[in-house]
């Protein structure tokens, strides 16, 4: 699947592995929880970095301890209808203080570009040929002037005057 980030489409150095492929030593993996779960010991001696793959419905609980040894969590949208993943997103960012690439996979349709990036995700690994064709066209435009606190507000800049509870993200043109 094609990787969108920072506003482009760059290669992606990350192999996201079946339950039942090896483990390579010396390449950045990304594995499911159940594998994690099961692995620990062995994959959290691992010199090479370290990812986590959630499936809609899986809860943090039993990785909780763990979300800091993670460079990337791959939070899965298998329907475009399913927005549990966007809860998970928030609380690692907000509640957990994940700072490493939080990255939406599977069927990502264009409307939900902008709540993605709301809720913390910078990387979106999409498998929609629609958008898809809209990131490499330009054709999305991100909101920058928003009410709603977001994931993202601590990199906002102060309001405008008289505006005390609009919010400014950087990057608006």
């Amino acid at each position: 699947m094609p990787l969108f980030k920072n506003g482009a489409f760059v290669d992606d150095p990350w192999q996201t592995l079946a339950d039942d492929v090896a483990v390579p030593a010396d390449r950045a993996v990304i594995v499911s929880k159940a594998r994690y779960l099961a692995e620990r010991d062995d994959l959290s001696g691992r010199n090479a970095p370290l990812g986590l793959l959630l499936q809609p419905g899986e809860e943090l609980e039993a990785v909780e301890a763990d979300i800091p040894r993670f460079a990337v969590i791959a939070l899965a949208f298998p329907k475009f209808n399913d927005g549990r993943s966007y809860s998970v997103a928030r609380l690692l960012r907000e509640r957990h203080g994940f700072a490493g690439e939080l990255r939406a996979t599977g069927n990502i349709l264009r409307d939900q570009v902008n709540f993605l990036h709301r809720c913390g995700f910078d990387a979106l690994e999409v498998t929609h040929t629609g958008t898809i064709a809209a990131l490499e066209k330009g054709a999305i435009t991100f909101v920058h002037r928003h009410y709603q606190p977001a994931a993202i507000d601590a990199a906002e800049v102060a309001p405008p005057a008289g505006r005390p509870r609009l919010r400014v993200t950087p990057g608006e043109a």
